[in-house]
């Protein structure tokens, strides 16, 4: 192991608990011992990756959140007894592993709660109102502190908790604590104080209008967590720890309005010197442990920082806050291994969270002690598995029912939350299998038939392997997408796949009978309906190095269009986005706390944004466009971009003994192709 890390891995105590080392794996939706969104139960998936996490050397492993109150269906949490039966017996086997287990309860969302369209129309709808409340009773899952817009949706707005169910859900916090104790968990961890959800919804002055107990004063504003630390003590004794939860700051301007990093603005929420405050009046209610970040779901960019937020986002102010309490401080959010390592050398922090790291790669912490860190699938920050909750103009949350069912899943990682469906099942009849094309979705493939037996053959046309994705992740701050990039390269070499490089492909009768994988990619989709198309750059020869001019305009404001304005503007340079729809990033699968950052990137920094407007032509200096308030407009620019999506490149058509996955079967994005990638492979 390399000695810088070396003090991640020495012991510290949350109250009288002692953790062997300082490795937190922090909770993620969908990771759940007890269910998520669906009848509580004990969850063997979610058992076994929160195992395996804990076989992998974390220290602290907290699975997913379970809310007191069950969002479907209403049910307490603590009301199944049987499920706290299955718990106690699967415990002596988590803690074989040495590591320590604290169960996440939250109160629930408030107005953060991810509202769809289905959600929509059952709250609209008077009779499927009345008809779902005993499934889905949103007037009670959206509640919050006072009445509030709704994070994702306007039309279902957040009414006020009353004070009798707020000392319901403090008596259901104490009642299931217990049932946790006795089937043998560790301690607690409320959420919380944190990313805006219900708990920090009354905490927070933007949110909280009360004039009751529950609103106001500081006091009041903190009353419903003090609440709940005290009636868990007085339930469980005060030597079973409770660790919090805790947004050190909200950076936050207001309802659906972020603030971003270096961003000159007025906190709505908490700002540090409430904060430094509330730590130290959060400890004296009896939290044994902060266990903290930044933001809000206004701001949520910065509790699940995608790969345009600075490494370490949170830390500076974790830091600080240690500073103002004597319990145990953690702290989650892009942190890098060897920078926690020094912040707990220099008692600057206590834990390191780490979450979807151990989605991409369980064995990570494993392989960082055994020094094989070149070995470690790395996360990219994409969201694209994990947590894709979609939101632009016009819609609420625009996300697959299969994925707000099915969350902490990893685009890079087929099997991860899925083993049922993916899983490597060695052949009883080993075969030679070709693989045209050495992208990310023929590397993949190559990957699994090598490990189920088969021997794979790649044959790529260039020189590299990698396909789309060297361009695709080229940018400046795509640091983690190219060392994806290299991990796979690697595994070929490890595995001693075979690879024909410069070798193009035009004709499989060569193959004869052998199983052929068409991995051949996209190809972009051409505007030559437009007078100039030729003066324009494709999006992936500008990735690759073509030269552009200081005022660019990007023809395009999806994912790839607007990533590409973003580097623009890094570089220096003057982009300007043309979209014909009207909003940008106006696609699923592309999480809110990535879309959300590149759109307040892009207002603060003056980027134009030209929406509902459709390209009519190229000229030398400039483009020709037609909007839908202005008419036809003149856009000055030295250069433009186009990034009008893809088209699929199949080689050949699927037949007996064709496969086609990735981008040539259907574009998607990088788990579409990993995942397909995966199943096709378990199909020889």
């Amino acid at each position: 192991m390399d000695q810088k890390l070396e003090p991640l891995f020495t012991p510290w105590k949350i109250g009288n608990c002692e953790i062997k080392n300082r490795i937190v794996m922090t909770s993620m939706g969908g990771t759940n011992l007890l269910g998520w969104m669906e009848r509580n139960h004990f969850d063997k998936e979610g058992a076994n990756f929160i195992l395996e996490a804990a076989q992998n050397n974390a220290g602290l492993v907290l699975p997913g959140c379970q809310a007191v109150r069950n969002p479907m269906f209403g049910e307490w949490l603590y009301e199944n007894d049987r499920m706290y039966r299955d718990l106690a017996e699967w415990m002596p086997k988590f803690h074989e592993t040495g590591a320590k287990l604290f169960v996440q309860l939250t109160a629930g969302f408030g107005r953060s709660f991810t509202v769809s369209k289905m959600m929509e129309k059952l709250y609209t709808d008077p009779v499927l109102k009345i008809l779902s409340k005993p499934i889905m009773d949103l007037d009670k899952i959206t509640a919050t502190a006072s009445p509030a817009p709704n994070r994702w949706s306007d039309k279902v707005p957040s009414r006020a908790l009353s004070v009798d169910e707020i000392r319901e859900y403090v008596d259901a916090f104490a009642k299931t604590a217990k049932k946790l104790q006795d089937a043998g968990v560790d301690g607690v961890e409320i959420h919380a104080v944190h990313e805006g959800y219900l708990l920090d919804q009354f905490t927070l002055p933007y949110v909280n209008h009360r004039t009751d107990e529950y609103g106001g004063s500081f006091e009041n504003r903190y009353r419903f967590a003090v609440e709940i630390v005290r009636a868990i003590k007085e339930k469980c004794g005060k030597d079973f720890p409770v660790s919090l939860r805790y947004s050190v700051v909200s950076k936050t301007k207001g309802f659906r309005q972020g603030a971003l990093p270096g961003e000159d603005f007025t906190e709505a929420g908490r700002d540090m010197e409430e904060s430094e405050r509330a730590v130290r009046y959060l400890q004296d209610a009896g939290y044994d442990m902060l266990n903290c970040d930044n933001g809000t779901y206004d701001a949520w960019y910065w509790s699940h920082p995608p790969v345009y937020m600075p490494e370490n986002c949170n830390l500076d102010e974790v830091e600080h806050i240690k500073n103002c309490v004597d319990i145990p401080v953690v702290c989650a959010g892009r942190l890098n291994p060897e920078d926690a390592a020094d912040a707990v050398r220099d008692g600057k922090l206590d834990g390191a969270g780490f979450a979807r790291p151990f989605l991409a790669d369980r064995e990570w912490v494993t392989k960082l002690i055994e020094d094989r860190p070149d070995e470690i699938r790395p996360c990219i920050l994409c969201h694209n598995g994990c947590f894709n909750m979609a939101h632009y103009k016009g819609v609420p949350n625009d996300q697959k029912l299969s994925d707000s069912l099915h969350l902490a899943r990893c685009a890079v990682n087929a099997e991860t939350m899925q083993t049922n469906d993916h899983y490597i099942s060695r052949t009883s009849r080993p075969r030679k299998v070709a693989v045209i094309g050495g992208g990310i979705g023929g590397m993949e493939t190559a990957r699994v038939l090598k490990l189920r037996g088969h021997e794979p053959v790649i044959y790529e046309k260039t020189d590299v392997l990698g396909g789309r994705f060297i361009p695709g992740s080229a940018e400046s701050y795509k640091g983690k997408l190219r060392e994806l990039l290299e991990w796979y390269r690697r595994q070929m070499e490890s595995m001693e796949i075979e690879i024909h490089l410069n070798t193009e492909i035009s004709d499989l009768s060569q193959f004869e009978d052998m199983p052929v994988i068409i991995a051949t990619g996209s190809e972009p989709r051409e505007l030559r309906g437009v007078p100039g198309h030729q003066k324009m750059i494709e999006a992936c020869e500008f990735l690759s190095g073509a030269p552009v001019g200081q005022t660019v305009a990007v023809i395009g404001g999806g994912l790839t269009g607007s990533e590409i304005a973003y580097e623009l503007a890094l570089q220096g340079k003057n982009p300007v986005i043309i979209e014909m729809k009207d909003d940008l990033i106006a696609q699923t699968g592309v999480c809110l706390a990535n879309s959300s950052y590149l759109r307040e990137w892009f207002a603060l920094h003056d980027v134009p944004v030209y929406l509902d407007t459709t390209l009519k032509e190229v000229k030398d200096d400039s483009i020709i466009c037609n909007s839908e308030e202005a008419g036809e407009i003149s856009i000055p620019c030295d250069s433009v971009v186009v990034s009008a999506g893809y088209i699929p490149a199949p080689l050949a058509p699927r037949s007996k003994n064709v496969y086609l996955v990735g981008d040539c079967r259907k574009v998607g994005n990088l788990r579409t192709v990993i995942w397909r990638a995966y199943e096709t492979a378990m199909r020889i």
